[in-house]
């Protein structure tokens, strides 16, 4: 099954909600994604959910999966509303809190097989992540869509 990740800064306008709720029908439609991960921390991960679930209206076999950093145990998060699951990246526990969220991204960027960004902040964990994806995009083995700064 293709899988499709976000990634994106905590800031991010409403504006840009068109061209990320293209982008998502875009993966269903032309590249064949049917599930897609998403975290819970910032403006562009919201965004994201709710372009997912405005999709899944029409695309009812998406599977929208939400990402969890920090152990289940440690911090019990309910799958929300309009998820179909949620997942912890094995190999978790032993990571420090601090740097938890980063390693979770990266785990998933290492095992989807798209990438839907909106980074633009030069030194910022998002652009940090998305440089670090463009390493496997040079190995044809993840696919990029960046998303543009509105404005």
């Amino acid at each position: 099954m293709k899988s499709c990740f976000f990634i994106g800064h905590r800031e991010a306008s409403e504006e840009i909600y068109p061209a990320l709720y293209a982008a998502v029908e875009q993966h269903i439609v032309e590249y064949g994604v049917k599930e897609f991960i998403v975290g819970h921390y910032g403006g562009f991960d919201s965004l994201a959910v709710s372009a997912v679930k405005e999709a899944k209206c029409f695309y009812p076999e998406v599977r929208l999966t939400l990402l969890l950093p920090y152990h289940p145990v440690e911090r019990p998060i309910p799958t929300p509303d309009g998820f179909d699951s949620t997942f912890y990246p094995p190999g978790m526990e032993s990571v420090p809190r601090k740097i938890a969220i980063v390693r979770a991204n990266r785990y998933v960027v290492d095992h989807v097989d798209y990438l839907i960004a909106y980074a633009w902040h030069p030194a910022s964990n998002a652009r940090e992540l998305v440089e670090y994806a463009k390493s496997r995009q040079k190995n044809l083995s993840l696919f990029i869509t960046m998303l543009r700064c509105q404005g």
